[in-house]
């Protein structure tokens, strides 16, 4: 089922999200749906705030970045297929160079920053079995994992720009909060006027 993606400004998003026990309710088809959900906004990944439950749920899948010609053949080959759930995450460390990439996020439509990132990311995670993982990602694919990490910590990619940048974006934020934006897949506005 393709559930709504909850937009900015919503105080869902700023929520650290709470560990998800074995035994939460559905969780194979939460997992079904947050995929459908993802797969038809075109994302790579998506986090549980993201459809409205604060819970440490994320999930990613890299594969449409391994279309990517200007990234090296061995980046491409690590980037598609790479396909995961990350269940009560949490980041070990953060570690390397800081680089920026022009992110984008399903909750913020049509807005795409530069955002500077560590390199190199070790996480601690268990998946949909409840088998626990520590693993360490480079590249985009940290990035695509620190992003969606962020979401389970409350933070969004915005918070990472400058003062200047925000305020330049207050505006266009605040158009999104309203509903005011052409979104192609569904959304939930928090300060949507009624009646629209």
């Amino acid at each position: 089922m393709i559930l709504p993606i909850i937009a900015y400004g919503d105080p869902v998003l700023r929520k650290v999200g709470n560990e998800l026990p074995k035994e939460h309710p559905k969780l194979k088809e939460l997992i079904e749906n947050m995929w459908e959900t993802m797969y038809n906004a075109n994302g790579v990944g998506l986090a549980a705030p993201q459809i409205g439950l604060p819970v440490r749920l994320f999930l990613v899948d890299t594969t449409p970045f391994s279309k990517d010609e200007d990234l090296t053949e061995e980046d491409q080959k690590k980037l598609d297929g790479f396909k995961k759930v990350f269940i009560n995450a949490y980041i070990e460390e953060e570690t390397g160079e800081e680089w920026p990439f022009s992110e984008g996020c399903l909750s913020i439509p049509d807005i795409h920053e530069d955002i500077k990132r560590k390199d190199t990311v070790t996480i601690t995670y268990v998946d949909e079995n409840f088998k626990e993982h520590t693993e360490t990602y480079d590249g985009l694919l940290a990035r695509v994992i620190q992003h969606e990490y962020d979401h389970i910590e409350g933070i969004l990619f915005t918070d990472k720009l400058s003062p200047l940048k925000k305020r330049l974006l207050k505006g266009r934020l605040n158009n999104i909060s309203k509903g005011n934006i052409r979104a192609d897949y569904r959304m939930r506005f928090p300060n949507q006027k009624k009646g629209r």
